[in-house]
Order: structure tokens, then C-alpha cells, then sequence
């Protein structure tokens, strides 16, 4: 009897830690994503048949239950991009770039995970432990990120190579405005080197961030 209970209490306690509530090690799921041109801020190109959109994840309430990093905290801003291909042949991304520029013209590229890691990465000491320099001194420091951070990063990031004929693949990008008062306000995102599959550049897409930051639930976007 006495043994029962405890292979039935170590199964309980087993279920418990695997359970997402026990959260650190709960890997990153994508939100769902809908057509482009469901969002405010997008920019349509109905005779290339492609479609794109910004979603900021600027927000606490909005970016809770799906990053669990606090991007804000160092000084990142998280832009979902969301690409539509209403065509009948492939959208080439492989050589497309993606710019933020800030109504000051200031012009920001999207952090690499490395950049992303230096950002969020804090060093693992205990209070009472003092800190020790190597030497000689390393030109650079790897930044200490946990394993849930490293998840999250590497998955939620804008990846696609491609949108293939009726679909739309989305991530993340994630731009260091560090030192930026309100970088979204004025702000426009820019795509370009989008190519169709016979390697025609399509013409570049400009979303103003004033589209996502004006919007209001149940109006048109």
C-alpha cells in the first residue's frame, strides 16, 4: 500500500514538472498569423499579387503569452513582419532587405541574434562574489543567456526564404532603439529585394508605423 502511494505521488510530482507551469524550459510558440492585409499597417501591391504588414509588439498586454523576454527592458523593439503571396509561382526573400527609419532619419537594421544576446544576456553572479577580470582582457565577452532565452530568440525570428503561391509566412525582427524617445512615432519601415521566382525585383514596400499607432479596433485597416 505504502509503496503505491509513492510511485503514485512520484508520478504526480513528475506531471507537475513537465507541466507548462513549471515555465522555464516551455518552448516558443508562434502566435497565429492571418493575411496581410488583415493588419493596419500593410502595404498591398495588388498587380505583384503580394502583401505586406508590420505588427509592433510594443505592449505589455500584448506581448504577454508570447514573448517571454523583455525586449523593452533592453532596449529592443519587437516588429512582427507578415508577407502574403496571393500569386500562382514563389516570392523570393533571400537577398530582401528590411529598414527602420525613425522620423529623424535615423536608420536602423534589424538585430542579428548575436546583437539580440548582448542585449538581453546578463551576467550569472551571486552578490557576495566578487568579480574577477580575465587577463589579458577578452576583446569580447559572450553574453550569458538561458536556455528559454535562446529559444525564444532563434524561433520567433523572420526566417522565411520564401512565401510560396497562396500563403504567408511571418516572424519577428527585432531593432535596437536604445536611446529613442517613442521610435515608432513618424517612423517607416521599409522592404526591399523582394523578387518574384523568375528574379524580378518587385517594387519596395513602405509601411508607416502611423498606420499600426492610429488604428482602432472595428474600424477598417
Amino acid at each position: 500500500m505504502r509503496r503505491a502511494l509513492l510511485i503514485s505521488l512520484a508520478g504526480l510530482l513528475g506531471a507537475l514538472l513537465s507541466s507548462p507551469l513549471a515555465g522555464e524550459d516551455k518552448a516558443y510558440v508562434a502566435p497565429k498569423v492571418y493575411h496581410a492585409k488583415t493588419y493596419p499597417a500593410v502595404d498591398d501591391h495588388p498587380m505583384e499579387q503580394v502583401s505586406v504588414a508590420i505588427d509592433p509588439y510594443d505592449l505589455p498586454d500584448k506581448t504577454a503569452g508570447v514573448l517571454r523576454v523583455n525586449y523593452k527592458d533592453a532596449g529592443l523593439l519587437p516588429i512582427r513582419l507578415i508577407v502574403s503571396n496571393d500569386g500562382d509561382k514563389p516570392v523570393v526573400l533571400t537577398g530582401a532587405k528590411v529598414q527602420l527609419v525613425t522620423v529623424k532619419n535615423v536608420k536602423i537594421e534589424p538585430s542579428d541574434s548575436d546583437d539580440i544576446y548582448r542585449r538581453i544576456g546578463r551576467p550569472v553572479t551571486r552578490p557576495d562574489e566578487p568579480r574577477k577580470v580575465p587577463l589579458p582582457i577578452p576583446r569580447k565577452v559572450k553574453p550569458r543567456v538561458s536556455k528559454q532565452q535562446q529559444d525564444e530568440v532563434e524561433n520567433s525570428q523572420f526566417l522565411a526564404k520564401a512565401v510560396e503561391p497562396h500563403s504567408t509566412q511571418a516572424g519577428f525582427l527585432y531593432f535596437d532603439v536604445a536611446g529613442i524617445s517613442n521610435p515608432m512615432a513618424g517612423a517607416h519601415l521599409y522592404l526591399t529585394g523582394v523578387r518574384d521566382s523568375s528574379g524580378q525585383e518587385l517594387m519596395y514596400f513602405e509601411l508607416p508605423l502611423e498606420k499600426y499607432l492610429s488604428y482602432k479596433p472595428g474600424t477598417n485597416p
